[in-house]
Parts: structure tokens; sequence; C-alpha cells
């Protein structure tokens, strides 16, 4: 009987020690945009609860849209001190990047006077050390690198903003903005920056965020598809640098959806995007996206990117209030 005890403790301890090593054979990036510091409906409570390695701020942390740096602050303060979003910071690492509001203007580019000045406020929000490299160059663009479980993550937070182009308002009805077919979003030295991180990158997942969508092209909002040239750049550099599993994270939209497309290398780019931790659209559209796969979400979301790295699986997660979930969709990854 003793010899049967001892043999059915070491089944449990073993299996035990299975279930342990498998749980981190999982990577969970949690992301999200748009949160507005005056709503007390915010989803900080569930994505703490998902106990992810890594929470991703793809911008509107705030909506700031101001000239004035003291309120600017004032907002991003009394976000930061919001008790559920501070049990996210003493549990979760967190790194981020602005969009429009936070950046200071709404849809707004390199002519925003007060750049510099927020730039720092960003950061400061952030927590970015001093000897980052965010700090030694114009725009808030940066890399972030983090080793989880003996897997080697990048992410590549793009600026957007900093050193973008004028959008000029479509005044004829056919869209909100005419397409910038010369424009430019990133910069040059935020170009060769990125193309320099990616075919130099060892990772083994390569996250570019952007603040907004890279894929969607039909709808008439912020896009990179008012510039074509700038968005063709993108996608080639993408392709030509080959690093292994890339992928792209957006916001912006107050909706979430996942759009896919074949680059000519025959490797799939996906654009996962959520947006709207405190709002969401007034009503409900059909609004067409060729590339999307599933459907598009309208509702207050947040996302979840999980590697399973022993599966070789990457899965796109969608969800929402109380944690439910609204969207699913599984890629296999390069192992």
């Amino acid at each position: 009987m003793k010899k049967i005890v001892l043999l059915l403790l070491s089944i449990v301890i073993w299996l035990g020690c299975d279930t342990k090593e498998n749980e981190q054979t999982k990577t969970i990036i949690a992301f999200g945009s748009c949160s507005h510091q005056d709503n007390d409906e915010q989803l900080w409570n569930e994505i703490t609860a998902e106990n992810a390695d890594l929470f991703v701020f793809l911008g509107d942390v705030i909506y700031g849209d101001t000239q004035d740096m003291t309120l600017l602050k004032a907002k991003y303060d009394k976000q930061k001190s919001r008790d559920s979003y501070q049990k996210l910071m003493n549990s979760t690492p967190i790194i981020g990047v602005w969009d429009d509001h936070d950046y200071g203007i709404n849809d707004g580019g390199k002519y925003y006077a007060k750049k510099d000045s927020s730039k720092q406020l960003l950061l400061d929000f952030f927590d970015v050390p001093t000897t980052h490299g965010v700090h030694q160059h114009d725009g808030a663009y940066g890399t972030y690198t983090f080793n989880i479980d003996g897997n080697e993550i990048k992410f590549y937070l793009l600026d957007t903003r900093y050193f973008r182009d004028t959008l000029v308002k479509d005044t004829t009805g056919n869209g909100r903005y005419v397409v910038n077919h010369e424009g430019d979003i990133l910069g040059e030295q935020q170009w060769l920056w990125l193309e320099k991180n990616l075919e130099n990158s060892t990772a083994d997942l390569n996250v570019i965020a952007s603040s907004i969508q890279v894929i969607a092209e039909e709808h008439p909002f912020e896009k990179w598809s008012n510039f074509p040239k700038a968005r063709k750049r993108l996608l080639d550099i993408i392709e030509k640098a080959n690093a292994k599993n890339t992928v792209i994270i957006s916001g912006d939209r107050h909706i979430a959806e996942l759009s896919k497309i074949e680059l000519s290398n025959d490797k799939k780019l996906y654009d996962f995007t959520s947006s709207g931790l405190t709002h969401t659209w007034s009503e409900a559209w059909d609004e067409p996206n060729q590339h999307r796969i599933g459907d598009l979400i309208i509702a207050k979301n947040y996302g979840l990117l999980i590697v399973d790295w022993q599966k070789g699986k990457l899965e796109f997660i969608v969800k929402g209030d109380a944690g439910k979930t609204l969207l699913t969709h599984t890629a296999e990854i390069e192992l």
C-alpha cells in the first residue's frame, strides 16, 4: 500500500510539473488604445486579470487635444493615478506610444507646435528610463526587447505623428481626406531606424506597433492608405527584412478587427486592431474591409496576442467587458 501511495504521489508531482512547463510555453501580450481619462468604465481590471507578460498602449492614452502642457499633464496624471491602472502597472510591464489625442491635436501631424514638450509628458507617463534611445532623437518611436521564458520578442513602436505630412480634408463629399500620394508618415530618420532594426533582428517574434491601421484600405478615416507611397515602403521593408514571425498591432478606430494580406514572398502579414478601451461607435454600420478575417467588433475591447511556442501557434483574441471573448483566430508561426 505504501508503494502505491508513493507511486500516485509521484504521478501527481510529475503532472503538476508538466502543467507548469506547458503554461510557460505560452506568452501573453495584451494591448489596446483609446482610453478617456474621465471615463470610469475602463477595462484595466479585465486586462490585469489576464496575467499578461506585457501590455502595449497604442495611443490615445488620454484625450488631451490642447496646446496647454499644464492641462495635458493633468490629464496624464488623472489617468495614471486611477486605482485600476495602478494595479495593472504593479503587475504587468507596460510600454506605449502616442496617437493623435495624447499627441495633442486630433488627426495631427508634424506641424503641431508643442510636439517636443508633449513627447516628454508621454515618456514620463510610461516611466521610460532616460537611458533609453527614445530620449536621444526626435519623435517617440523606439524598440523594446523582452526575453520571456527563453523566447525573444522585439517591439517596434512607430511614431505616426511627429513626422507625418498634412492630411487635406476632402471637400467633394467622397471621403474624409484626399489621398496624399507623395506624403510621408515616418520621416527618413525613423525609416532608416526601422529598416536597420528589422533586418538585424534575431527575435523569435517581431511586433510592429502602429497607432493607425496599416492594412485596411476602404474606410475614410486615418490610415496608412492615405499615404500610399509610405504604406508601400513599410510593406516592402517588412518583406525585405524577412524577420521571423512579424505581425502588426494597431489602434485608433474604436473597433476591433483582424486584417491579413499575403506578401510577394508568400508570407502572411496580419494587422490586429484593438481600440476602444472606454468607448466605441455610437451606432453600428457596415464598414467594408477586403482584408478582414472574421467579424468587425463594435464594442469596448482589448486585444491579446498569445504565442504557443510549443505548438507553433499564434492566437489573436479580442475581449471586452468582464473578459468576454469577442473574436478569435489562430495562425501558425515559424519555430
